[in-house]
């Protein structure tokens, strides 16, 4: 690795040859847990940091009302703190805009460990208590209904976070903005679907909150909160209007990955059935002949992606993990790959206890072929794409087989 100035290094030759191997000089080095970039400005050093710290916070936050305060400051200083007091003596001659992350981070940590935050406006306090009538009284006496706190938090994201519906309401109807982002990344719907109320999903949905917000590394899609959280109702309102099912999160991957992780089986099938629940009125009534003639260029596979990868693991080796014999059944039902290997080169059976149910329903899978009839089900399905379950519905065959198609 070459350090300096970019107009002295262009002058260098980066190549060299050891016994016949001709080696390149890379952009970046790690050491000691350190990132050292060619200018020695550590930006992608203290972004690493950023995005492990707010990782571990967010994980954090979702356990913190289980946990004693001094439980809660551990957590927070082994996983976060600690790593910036070193951050802060490593990097105490870069300029302020570079460290400006770390500060964030402090401040974060702080409002996960006190449960409340410095510079939070009377709006701020009554959205978060669901005093409707006093923020109400607010509201009209000129109160602004956009004003942020430390780390940029709204009264909206107050309201939502905390299951407040009627004050979700009055806030949007004053004008709140309704994709607002915290230092998180955040919006109220990601809040909203966290903390599973149904009812201010359904609200910021009508006035416009976007499913499909851009990720960043600090935070996941409202889709993925509610897989987090196990709200199911949640994760069809958000399919219904259309969120990826394939939005990708750095450290969950996609939100299948999250509902296999979370053991969360409700999750799990809503998803892989989500061309049932995506809105589609342009689907006219097919006969039998009009299915072959399909246009295949507008199918995409429907529901979930079952053998989606995240660091090559896929969802069916997080059920494994589990040992959950009723989810590694129904995602193989929907196309698992058994063979499927992680970043270990590791089969989802590796993950199981010799001997056990789930250990057994794999080698089940692993040694008996799928049978034709699965074969032909999973190839109608996804060359319907998400039209398939009302496509099915309409075909001129029996019932039954129409249940079993649609998974019924």
């Amino acid at each position: 690795m070459v350090f300096g100035p970019e107009p002295l290094r262009d002058r260098l030759d980066h190549m060299i040859t050891l016994d016949g191997i001709s080696l390149t000089s890379s952009h970046s080095v790690r050491n000691l847990g350190v990132t050292f970039d060619q200018n020695l400005s550590f930006n992608s050093h203290i972004k690493l940091v950023s995005r492990s710290a707010f990782f571990h916070l967010r994980n954090i936050t979702r356990i913190r009302k289980l946990l004693t305060q001094h439980d809660a400051e551990k957590l927070v200083h082994a996983f976060v703190t600690s790593r910036l007091d070193y951050c802060n003596s490593l990097l105490s001659g870069c300029p302020n805009n570079s460290l400006r992350s770390l500060q964030l981070i402090q401040n974060a940590a702080a409002r996960v460990l006190t449960g409340c935050w410095s510079e939070r406006t009377e709006v701020h306090r009554a959205a978060s208590q669901g005093h409707a009538a006093q923020l109400q009284d607010l509201i009209q006496s000129g109160a602004s209904v956009n004003m942020v706190a430390v780390d940029s938090i709204t009264p909206l994201h107050e309201a939502c976070v905390r299951g407040q519906a009627e004050c979700v309401q009055l806030l949007l109807e004053a004008g709140a903005q309704v994709d607002a982002r915290n230092v998180d990344g955040s919006t109220p719907l990601c809040d909203a679907c966290s903390a599973g109320s149904l009812e201010c999903v359904k609200l910021l949905l009508e006035h416009g909150a976007k499913a499909n917000t851009a990720l960043t590394s600090r935070t996941a899609s409202p889709l993925h909160e509610a897989c987090m959280g196990g709200n199911a109702d949640c994760v069809k309102l958000l399919i219904a209007v259309d969120a990826g099912l394939e939005a990708y999160d750095l450290y969950y991957g996609t939100p299948l990955h999250v509902a296999c992780a979370n053991d969360d089986i409700n999750c799990v099938k809503v998803l892989l059935n989500a061309g049932e629940s995506r809105r589609d009125d342009t689907c006219p009534k097919m006969s039998n002949s009009c299915i072959l003639t399909f246009d295949l260029t507008f199918a995409p596979t429907p529901g979930a992606k079952v053998n989606a990868a995240r660091l090559h693991e896929t969802p069916l080796h997080h059920a494994a993990k589990n040992m959950r014999v009723e989810m590694i059944e129904i995602l193989v039902e929907f196309g698992a790959n058994v063979y499927a290997r992680d970043q270990h080169n590791r089969k989802p059976v590796y993950y199981t206890t010799p001997g056990s149910p789930s250990a057994g329903c794999l080698s089940f899978y692993e040694n008996i072929p799928m049978s034709l009839q699965q074969l032909c089900r999973l190839a109608l399905r996804n060359w319907l794409g998400p039209r398939a379950l009302k496509v099915i519905g309409q075909l001129q065959i029996p019932k039954l087989l129409i249940r079993y198609l649609c998974y019924q």
